[in-house]
C-alpha cells in the first residue's frame, strides 16, 4: 500500500474532523499553560484547509500536503500555524508522487525537522516534538520489521499518544508555557496532544483503505 493522492486527502480531512471534535479539549489544555486558543486556531485553520482542497486538482500527494501547509501558515495564528504549516509543507516536498512505507517515513522525518528547525525545540521541552519524535521512531521500527503502512501508522499513533501523555510531568522550556516555569508541570502540552490527533488520523485512514 502506497501513500498516494487519495490517501493524502483522506488524511487531511480526517485531521480536520478530529480537530473539530477535539477543539474544546485542546483549548482547555492550552488555557492551563498557554493562550487558550490552540483548539480554536487549529479549527479555523483546518476549516480553511478543507475549503482549499475542495478547489484543488492535485498532481500528487505532495500537492495536497503542500496546500495544507500553506493554508495553515496563512490562516492560523500563534505558534501552531507556522509549526504545522512548515511541517506539512516539508511532508509535501518529500512526497511528489505515490510513496511506499519507507519513503513516507522519510517524509515524516522531514516534517519533524521542519518543526524542530522553526521552534528550536528538543525532546523533553514539552512541545509538538515530544509526540512526533516517538511517533517517527515507532513508525521506522515497524517498517524495519516488515510492517505495511497501516500497521506502521498504527504504531506511530500509539507512540504519539503516549508521547503526549508523557509531557504532563515535564517543565516547559519552549513557547508560552515556558514562562510559567515549574507551574507548567502537571499539564499536558496542547501541541503534543494535537500531534497525537494527526497521527491517529493517519492510522485510521490507512486502516480503512487497507
Amino acid at each position: 500500500m502506497d501513500f498516494d493522492t487519495p490517501l493524502a486527502e483522506a488524511w487531511v480531512r480526517a485531521i480536520a474532523a478530529a480537530v473539530e471534535e477535539e477543539a474544546p479539549r485542546l483549548t482547555e489544555l492550552d488555557s492551563a499553560i498557554g493562550d487558550g486558543d490552540h483548539g480554536s486556531n487549529l479549527l479555523r485553520g483546518f476549516t480553511a484547509v478543507l475549503a482549499a482542497l475542495d478547489g484543488l486538482d492535485p498532481a500528487g500527494p505532495g500537492a495536497v500536503l503542500t496546500r495544507t501547509g500553506t493554508t495553515l501558515i496563512s490562516k492560523v495564528g500563534g505558534a501552531a500555524g507556522p509549526l504545522y504549516g512548515k511541517a506539512f509543507r516539508a511532508l509535501g516536498a518529500a512526497l511528489p508522487g505515490p510513496s511506499g512505507p519507507a519513503a513516507f517515513g522519510e517524509a515524516l522525518a522531514a516534517g519533524l525537522r521542519a518543526v524542530r528547525d522553526l521552534g528550536r525545540a528538543e525532546p523533553g521541552d514539552k512541545t509538538i516534538v515530544d509526540a512526533w519524535t516517538p511517533a517517527l521512531a515507532a513508525y521506522r521500527a515497524a517498517v524495519a520489521a516488515g510492517a505495511d503502512l497501516p500497521r506502521a501508522a498504527g504504531a506511530a499513533a500509539d507512540a504519539a499518544g503516549q508521547g503526549a501523555l508523557d509531557t504532563v510531568p515535564l517543565q516547559a522550556r519552549k513557547g508560552r508555557a515556558s514562562y510559567l516555569g515549574p507551574r507548567s508541570i502537571g499539564h499536558q502540552d496542547p501541541g503534543a496532544a494535537s500531534t497525537a490527533l494527526v497521527f491517529r488520523a493517519l492510522a485510521e485512514v490507512t486502516a480503512a483503505q487497507a
